[in-house]
């Protein structure tokens, strides 16, 4: 007969280990605030609702959203006259803004916030005549939004590397913006060599690398110093995820990898692994994180132990076309 009251006995390798957990992690408030609008969206006009490109960089969101109606399509010509189609967080041109108007589109803005505030600061370098040098990823949506915004005076630089070959109209004239889910420190070290180039090189009026990359990346250096894994949460298309994995690295982990979901985990990961940290990127839900942790609890890990590092209480409104037709709705139901 099994004794119940005996304590089970854990391996001297069980009991050295230790599972980390960052915090914070997962949804900033532009994800958030993405997700709940097309979630409104569907409740509000019904299936279909349209998405230009990925709501975020997500292939789990992104599932879930199709399972409700959601369509997601890469360019506006995919979606039929008349309809309503929702731009994702990551932000559009203003010639995109053009063509849903010229195709009588009912469009939903979901940039966040953060994105549109370097759109702004775009514009207003623009008008002043700089050359801005964008410091980013060829092919991003939030790099083609933001070049869309003064093509005529952006140009991109995504390393350090690239700065030798920048030509500019008037060195006294040059300022910077980037994206926002880049590394912090990668970022600042293409300024660095940008501004030995062009000392009179003008910053943007606030960082623009926006402050849940920032957080995120602080939190995993915090937690990988001292690890023998570090396992990312995020999609491969999903830059700030990325980000995470390979700053994990410079902070000390002896590995780290991104995954999409534990069944991507490979189980050789583990041989020898005592210490293993989780984080999750900026566009994951934490469903996914959860199911990591219970991967590693099924093979004789510790519950995790988080590690604070900063809080975030920052919320977005919805878009306000969005929040203007939920207003109405209720009206008339509330009228009849």
């Amino acid at each position: 007969m099994t004794d119940l009251g005996t304590p089970s006995v854990l391996s001297p390798d069980e009991a050295d280990r230790a599972v980390r957990l960052a915090a914070p992690r997962g949804y900033c408030a532009g994800v958030d605030r993405a997700v709940i609008t097309v979630e409104k969206a569907l409740d509000l006009y019904g299936s279909p609702v349209y998405v230009r490109k990925q709501i975020v960089h997500n292939k789990h969101v992104v599932a879930n959203l199709e399972s409700r109606g959601a369509i997601f399509v890469e360019e506006l010509d995919e979606v039929p006259e008349g309809k309503t189609v929702v731009f994702s967080a990551h932000g559009v041109s203003p010639l995109v803004h053009l063509q849903a108007k010229e195709r009588g589109l009912k469009t939903i803005d979901a940039t966040c916030p953060l994105v549109t505030k370097v759109h702004h600061e775009a514009k207003r370098f623009a008008a002043d005549d700089y050359d801005i040098l964008l410091i980013g990823h060829e092919g991003h949506e939030e790099v083609e939004g933001t070049a869309g915004e003064a093509p005529d005076n952006i140009q991109l630089v995504q390393s350090p590397d690239d700065v030798d070959g920048i030509v500019v109209r008037d060195p006294s004239k040059v300022a910077w913006l980037s994206q926002t889910t880049l590394s912090v420190d990668e970022t600042m070290a293409t300024v660095d060599a940008i501004r030995r180039r062009f000392p009179m090189l003008l910053d943007p009026p606030s960082d623009d690398i926006c402050y849940a990359t920032q957080n995120r990346q602080l939190a995993v250096k915090e937690i990988s110093p001292e690890a023998d894994l570090v396992i990312v949460v995020g999609s491969a298309n999903s830059s700030n995820s990325v980000r995470l994995a390979e700053v994990a690295l410079e902070a000390g982990a002896k590995a780290a990898y991104r995954v999409d979901d534990a069944s991507e985990i490979d189980e050789a990961w583990l041989e020898g692994v005592n210490n293993v940290s989780v984080t999750s990127g900026a566009s994951v839900p934490d469903d996914l994180v959860a199911g990591v942790l219970g991967f590693l609890t099924d093979r004789g890990y510790p519950d995790a132990q988080a590690v604070h590092t900063a809080e975030e209480s920052l919320i977005f409104a919805l878009p306000p076309e969005l929040r203007r037709d939920i207003r109405q709705a209720a009206a008339a139901q509330s009228g009849s």
